[in-house]
């Protein structure tokens, strides 16, 4: 089976084809225009049971143009790169801006602050498509096969996945940026199922990702750990509505990161839509919370971290930002726009797809590790939960009042007793960034947000 599938138009027209129709924007009565071409490829498939369940194929090719009339604005897309199809691009947006109310807040960056990292940031890697199709298949049966043959209570599957990514994206204005980058994406997984004696099944998976088959986590040890993780499910039961220390497991403590993210978005800072409006310089979090968010980061490996790009979605040259500095928030992430509301210049976290205005995003965003292991932070709770995975939304950033469905593991004397389910976890963000008491020392990218294991004080566990 083909890898990547071959383009029709060369990699330079693409990039040449990108400035011509900002400069036919222009021509046409755009005050401004901006353009981005977006190509890829993906492959998936997923076995269930050993057998092939879906095995899927596809490109796609596409250009987006933002224009501007002064302080209006508007944009539009296609996948139709034939001359007939820019035309329309082109007179479509700029019907639309016709048409939009003024912003006064509109706009492009300044000239001088376009810019791209120079340096090889190690985004892409043709290995991801060097296997042939049978192979990328065996990889997903191996992982799911690897879960099953664990454990005899391990009697069935929702399946095992390979998948395999490229991209290429080309941004293009009139203020004299042109910018590219390659990217690629490989990932395997499987989610099986454990029933015990009851009959009562439980579900749980595991999976590896990276930017190159070279990296990715053997299919047999990710079949096992699914397994591992399905096995101390078995047995769940409630608990007792109580106060008791918490400790997220890094797949959930993450989460909360995100949430601080979401609220220190310069657009919900500007709409007063986060509880963080107003509060730069102020103590947000305990002082031994440190948070960055680093565009420009390279994995231990090497590689490119998930969220690494040499610039963000406007054109500006991305960078590493501390958020949170001991406990003090330090920014608001910010693109142009949100920049422009709040008075203050972009942090270059733009992002944006071919439609639309841009919009905000992290790049790899972190917790600080702190020094003790994971077992050292379990080995002082007396009593707690351990929350392995959590349901539902539950989040509320105007007024910071958390309260997510979960599950996890009871912890007795610093031990892992037994599961726990059906309860929910309550507090606040504004509180539980405060009562962050451990932090520890395994902080592991496995996407482009990433915490190590957290203790937290002061919540509420509501059971039975």
């Amino acid at each position: 089976m083909a890898g990547a599938i071959a383009p029709t138009i060369s990699d330079l027209d693409l990039k040449s084809l990108a400035a011509d129709v900002v400069s036919r924007a222009l021509a046409a009565g755009a005050t401004d225009a901006e353009a981005m071409v977006s190509e890829g490829d993906e492959f998936s498939a997923t076995v269930r049971m050993g057998e092939v369940e879906t095995l899927q194929e596809s490109g796609s090719r596409g250009m987006g143009l933002r224009v501007f009339m002064g302080k209006r604005s508007a944009s539009s897309s296609t996948s139709d790169l034939t001359p007939g199809g820019i035309a329309d691009l082109i007179s479509g947006a700029l019907a639309l801006a016709r048409v939009t109310e003024e912003d006064s807040f509109a706009g492009m960056p300044e000239r001088e602050e376009f810019g791209q990292l120079t340096s090889d940031l190690h985004l892409y890697f043709e290995d991801v498509y060097s296997l042939p199709a049978s192979e990328r298949i065996a990889m997903a049966r191996e992982a799911e096969a690897a879960a099953l043959a664990f454990d005899p209570r391990i009697k069935n599957s929702q399946g095992g996945s390979f998948g395999a990514a490229t991209g290429r994206r080309i941004l293009a204005n009139s203020r004299g940026f042109l910018g590219e980058y390659r990217s690629s994406y490989c990932g395997i997984s499987t989610t099986p199922l454990a029933v015990d004696e009851e009959g009562k099944m439980q579900r749980d998976f595991w999976y590896s990702s990276a930017r190159r088959i070279s990296d990715l986590a053997s299919p047999q040890s990710i079949g096992q750990e699914a397994a591992r993780r399905a096995l101390r499910h078995l047995g769940a039961r409630r608990v007792p509505t109580q106060h008791v220390p918490i400790v997220f497991s890094p797949e959930v403590s993450r989460t909360l990161i995100g949430h601080l993210f979401e609220a220190a978005s310069g657009d919900a800072i500007w709409r007063h839509a986060s509880y963080l409006a107003g509060k730069l310089g102020e103590q947000v979090a305990a002082s031994n919370i440190n948070i960055v968010d680093d565009h420009t980061m390279l994995l231990p490996t090497g590689v490119g971290g998930f969220g690494t790009a040499p610039f963000d979605g406007e054109g500006l040259p991305t960078r590493r930002t501390v958020v949170v500095e001991n406990g003090v928030l330090q920014t608001y992430l910010l693109n142009s726009y949100s920049a422009r509301k709040l008075g203050m210049k972009s942090t270059g976290n733009a992002t944006r797809g071919l439609a639309g205005s841009p919009g905000i995003g992290a790049g790899n965003l972190y917790l600080v590790p702190g020094s003790q292991t994971p077992e050292a932070i379990l080995a002082d709770v007396k009593e707690g939960f351990y929350v392995t995975s959590l349901l539902g939304q539950g989040v509320n950033l105007v007024t910071g009042d958390y309260s997510r469905g979960a599950s996890g593991l009871w912890i007795e004397n610093g031990d892992l007793t037994y599961a726990v389910e059906e309860v929910t976890i309550a507090g606040s963000l504004r509180e539980m960034l405060h009562n962050i008491t451990a932090i520890g020392d395994d902080l592991i990218f496995r996407g482009s947000i990433a915490a190590p294991t957290l203790r937290v004080d002061g919540m509420t566990v509501a059971g039975a």
